[in-house]
C-alpha cells in the first residue's frame, strides 16, 4: 500500500514537498516513482530513484527544480518541488516496481498510491 501526502495549493514560485509511505511490502527492493496526471491529460513520469536511492531520473520539465529522494529506514519516498509552476498542477502519485530499473511508463509498476492534489497559482 502507498499512501501520499503534502499536496496543497500554493503560488507559483513557491515550494511543496510530497510525501509517499509505503507499507505491506520490502520496501528496499523497490525502485519508487513519482507520475503526476494534469486534468484532462494522461498521466506520466516526474522523477524516479532506484532501490538505494543513488540514482535519480527526472523528465527534462522538472530538471533542477524537483529532487526526489527516499528513506529506506522509514519505507518512505518524496519528492521536493521548489519554484513551482502553474503548468506543475496535478493529482501526483507515487508508484513502486519491484527491481533496480527505474522506469518510465505506467504500466511497468506494481502498485499505486491515490494520489494527492497540487495547484500552483499564478
Amino acid at each position: 500500500q502507498l499512501v501520499e501526502s503534502g499536496g496543497g495549493l500554493v503560488q507559483a514560485g513557491g515550494s511543496l514537498r510530497l510525501s509517499c509511505a509505503a507499507s505491506e511490502l520490502t520496501f528496499s527492493t523497490y525502485s519508487m516513482a513519482w507520475f503526476r496526471q494534469p486534468p484532462g491529460k494522461e498521466r506520466i513520469i516526474v522523477a524516479g530513484i532506484n532501490r538505494d536511492g543513488g540514482i535519480a531520473q527526472y523528465t527534462d520539465s522538472v530538471k533542477g527544480r524537483f529532487t526526489i529522494s527516499r528513506d529506506n529506514a522509514k519505507n518512505a519516498v518524496y519528492l521536493q518541488m521548489d519554484d513551482l509552476k502553474p503548468e506543475d498542477t496535478a493529482i501526483y502519485h507515487c508508484a513502486a516496481r519491484l527491481g533496480d530499473k527505474i522506469a518510465t511508463t505506467r504500466a511497468e509498476y506494481d502498485f499505486w498510491g491515490q494520489g494527492t492534489r497540487v495547484t500552483v497559482s499564478s
